[in-house]
């Protein structure tokens, strides 16, 4: 799956609702997304936009996935089609984000596409990351954002996704700093993180006992 570019041959030949994604997300999407293509999933995309982007999905995916649209635009519930739900709310409200989990269970991929306020993205993220299927992916893109004073972002301010990002590298690597910080939820259950330009994707997984043995053994 790794080498294709099936989904960008997706948004290209989309002749459904509109979509906006920047081309430059499609590689990423392809390296975090492809082994869900045909398998079983729960895909949750908070904002709908022109509701384009829910339908690239479905195709994507294939015939066994569930997307899961959230926008806090009532008249985005017009999306919905074989294989689309979309749920109407804010996805700063943990009430509301915990019942979508409720009803379609735990998501294996989150993609915050929403309102891109910090505020919000930084909400989200607390409530939803903890409820994503043990090996799966929460991905945030359009995180230029995070520098934009605008969405409640700029260079190094405190509050912004971005910063949070840079605190949560610490959290990942917090059984090697001596105590000065404490293993976390986040430290147990957080694989990798990656970054590229306006996009942060968590992968999610469960860590065994860290240690370097030394192969061959040596003989007693």
């Amino acid at each position: 799956m790794g080498d294709r570019m099936g989904l960008w041959a997706e948004f290209l030949g989309h002749q459904g609702r509109v979509i906006h994604k920047w081309k430059h997300y499609f590689p990423a999407y392809e390296r975090h997304f492809g082994r869900y293509v045909n398998r079983p999933l729960t895909f949750l995309e908070i904002g709908c936009g022109e509701g384009g982007s829910l339908q690239m999905w479905k195709r994507y995916f294939g015939p066994h996935a569930r997307i899961v649209g959230i926008d806090i635009r009532p008249e985005c519930a017009a999306f919905e089609e074989d294989q689309i739900h979309v749920r109407i709310g804010s996805q700063a409200d943990p009430e509301f984000l915990r019942g979508v989990i409720g009803e379609f269970g735990r998501p294996d991929i989150v993609l915050d596409d929403g309102s891109h306020v910090m505020e919000h993205v930084v909400a989200s993220f607390a409530c939803l990351y903890p409820l994503v299927r043990d090996d799966g992916i929460y991905m945030v893109e359009d995180l230029h954002t995070a520098y934009w004073d605008e969405y409640g972002g700029g260079l190094q301010r405190p509050g912004s996704f971005m910063e949070l990002c840079k605190h949560l590298l610490d959290e990942l690597n917090a059984d090697w700093t001596r105590d000065a910080l404490p293993p976390t939820p986040f430290t147990r259950t957080t694989q990798s993180m990656h970054f590229y330009d306006s996009i942060a994707v968590f992968e999610r997984g469960r860590t065994l006992e860290k240690s370097a043995p030394r192969y061959p053994t040596p003989a007693d």
